[in-house]
């Protein structure tokens, strides 16, 4: 004999197996546990050092000092973490950082070349030096690290040879707003930058437009979604976000140009990898390269993309570091590959790649942004801030490490 049991009274089975609002929360924090936590350390970072700095960090002078202080090595992260989520690395970019910023600055001080022409010319270089290397990659099947390795001596030679161990400067006034210049102000007179203010409402109007095709179209495939409170509360606080963040660069001098460089590089490389099959490609690559090849991936086509699109995000860097400098340097570069590295790492980058996102390579990079930038206020030194951000490095890849046996448990 068979025995029923009915839901108590007041209560309907539907009701009983849907999902509450906390264990939704729960649920989703967990599947991205790796990006919210360092969204999360982020924001506990940027409340330490303002506290610290009685208010100093958080200042719209220094906020946007920040921004410029750290655009190259964002834009180098943007790219390595691609580079990563393929499963490869590319120890050469600081060195081509170099290269590029020294064949810059020959082509504007040395021949007078017009400075958008040497631009345009300095990001062929770039994406010429990924091409090279990535055909040795991809086409040979040399390992990435010690083709740029390799590269990484090369490119750092030649920035020597083409600056004959002397520095170049001053570039054209257009050039050197790439890294130090703002959007120009318009419109009537206010306490605030008007160009910026219109700029977040932009940014607000296409974030919740964002939100609400994605909720859109996970309930046409009948998938989970947040409560309706719990997503209004998320759009709210996003708006919020922004709205403050503009605010602070609209009492100042506005949006700084190379954050319009920065979000544009977001949008786009974000949308590829998120919607493009050259995107999708990559994480296959990264995630398991032989199943990739036998689902039909053309491995060395994207392969070759990859490096490619570092080359050219590279060369972007080296003009943007040259323009900050207003001085092509053979010193320039040093160590930027491995800011880039750390910066993809604690952004989110798995070592066994096919993990990752661009957005967590932006915050990973302001993550070291904010630490450097905080303890120069409050008067570290820099040989105890390489060893506090070693220990941040090595607790993000631990982090990742423990992330994967749990969920393998």
């Amino acid at each position: 004999m068979t025995t029923t049991t009915t839901p108590a009274a007041g209560a309907s089975p539907s009701s009983s197996a849907r999902p509450s609002a906390l264990s939704l929360l729960r649920d989703s924090v967990r599947a991205n546990m790796r990006q919210y936590g360092m969204l999360i350390a982020l924001v506990l970072i940027v409340l330490l050092f303002q506290i610290w700095t009685d208010g100093t960090l958080l200042l719209p002078n220094n906020v946007s000092n920040l921004i410029q202080q750290n655009g190259y090595i964002l834009i180098l992260a943007m790219g390595m973490m691609i580079v990563i989520i393929a499963g490869h690395i590319d120890l050469s970019v600081g060195s081509l950082v170099a290269f590029v910023g020294a064949m810059s600055a020959v082509m504007m001080v040395r021949h007078d070349m017009p400075w958008v022409l040497a631009l345009a010319l300095s990001l062929l270089i770039g994406a010429a030096a990924g091409a090279w290397q990535g055909f040795f990659i991809a086409y040979l099947g040399i390992p990435s690290f010690i083709v740029t390795l390799a590269g990484m001596l090369l490119f750092r030679g030649l920035t020597q040879i083409v600056l004959e161990g002397q520095s170049l400067a001053p570039f054209p006034e257009g050039f050197q707003n790439i890294a130090q210049g703002f959007i120009p102000e318009m419109g009537p007179y206010t306490q605030y930058h008007n160009p910026t203010l219109v700029l977040a409402l932009v940014a607000v109007a296409f974030l919740l437009l964002r939100e609400w095709r994605d909720r859109k179209r996970q309930l046409a495939y009948e998938l989970e979604v947040p409560p309706t409170g719990l997503w209004i509360a998320k759009c709210t606080a996003m708006t919020a976000a922004v709205v403050a963040f503009a605010l602070t660069l609209a009492s100042f001098h506005g949006v700084p140009v190379v954050m319009l460089i920065m979000c544009a590089l977001l949008l786009g490389l974000g949308h590829v990898m998120r919607n493009a099959v050259v995107g999708r490609h990559v994480y296959a690559l990264g995630g398991n390269r032989a199943a990739a090849k036998l689902s039909g991936v053309k491995d060395r086509r994207v392969t070759f993309l990859v490096f490619v699109n570092m080359g050219v995000l590279a060369a972007l860097a080296g003009c943007v570091y040259a323009a900050r400098l207003n001085a092509g340097t053979p010193q320039a570069g040093l160590n930027f590959e491995l800011e880039a590295i750390a910066a993809s790492f604690i952004g989110g980058a798995s070592m066994s790649g096919g993990v990752g996102t661009v957005m967590g390579a932006v915050i990973g990079g302001l993550v070291l942004g904010v630490l450097n930038n905080g303890m120069s206020l409050v008067g570290i030194g820099t040989d105890y801030q390489q060893v506090i951000k070693g220990l941040v490095l090595l607790a993000a890849v631990g982090f990742d490490v423990w992330n994967k046996r749990r969920a393998g448990r």
